[in-house]
């Protein structure tokens, strides 16, 4: 049989298979409604014994089907690298610190610790002590020169240009942004920068993916003090300190967390 051929059976027989599935989905899904229904009950009779007694009904129900895992997963790059910048700041102690665009988790729960001033470029709403919101584009950064001694941008700068959040289509916005977070941060002082790293590449219109060493001749005028990753594969680490460019090379979409300081002189 020709190439072409033996790809025509292949498509002709996922077609064929497609209603069958669908089938079993369906009779999954009657399953699993007939099992969380006995077991609403059960926990209807199990209540009639509590105190203070919360209404049970059936028709508040808003069921949550796709939770009963055998473990507890979760984003491995927004779990670690918030935890390893928060580990940085913690020894640093600056004054204050500031972020550009990175997860709303990091700066408001960092705020209780230390003064945070957060830029984001959609307009945000956040009300909490020791945190300030602005606006600002990171393709043209309103700070002067030198002027920033603690800095963070992490998992945004691969963003920028593609159009994924309203920002204008510009194939050199993240190569703008670069210049702009570098050319912002004090002499002596640091940015925390965390970025896809692997194999280099665009991901229309989600992201873009670095290599390691395209990631430090960016940011040319600052020095690499530390870089830590979270390699695609958990088994070879969950937050790997002090990461090799070897093992940053191997990645696909690994996270890269990179300790940039300006030099004092």
């Amino acid at each position: 049989m020709s190439v072409s051929g033996w790809r025509g059976s292949l498509h002709g027989a996922a077609r064929l298979l497609r209603p069958a599935r669908a089938t079993y989905a369906r009779i999954r899904g009657v399953a699993a409604q007939a099992k969380v229904r006995r077991e609403f009950e059960r926990f209807r009779e199990l209540s009639a014994e509590r105190r203070d007694q919360l209404p049970v009904r059936w028709e508040d129900r808003l069921l949550c089907l796709e939770d009963r895992t055998s473990d507890h997963g979760f984003d491995r790059h927004y779990v670690y690298h918030p935890a390893w910048a928060v580990r940085i700041l913690a020894e640093t102690r600056p004054e204050v610190h500031h972020d550009i665009s990175s997860t709303l988790h990091f700066s408001t729960m960092l705020s209780a610790f230390m003064p945070v001033r957060y830029y984001e470029f959609r307009s945000i709403e956040l009300g909490l002590s020791g945190l300030e919101c602005a606006s600002a584009d990171l393709s043209a950064l309103p700070f002067p020169d030198s002027s920033l001694c603690s800095l963070s941008c992490m998992h945004v700068v691969e963003h920028i240009g593609l159009g994924r959040y309203g920002d204008p289509l510009d194939p050199n916005g993240d190569l703008k942004a670069f210049q702009e977070l570098q050319r912002v941060v004090a002499p002596g002082g640091s940015l925390l920068f965390v970025t896809p790293t692997g194999r280099p590449r665009v991901q229309f219109n989600a992201h873009r993916v670095y290599s390691y060493s395209q990631v430090v001749s960016y940011f040319d005028a600052l020095q690499l003090r530390e870089f830590s990753l979270v390699p695609d594969d958990p088994a070879d680490g969950g937050l790997v300190a002090n990461a090799s460019q070897d093992l940053a090379d191997r990645q696909s979409y690994g996270c890269g967390c990179y300790w940039f300081v300006k030099p004092a002189t």
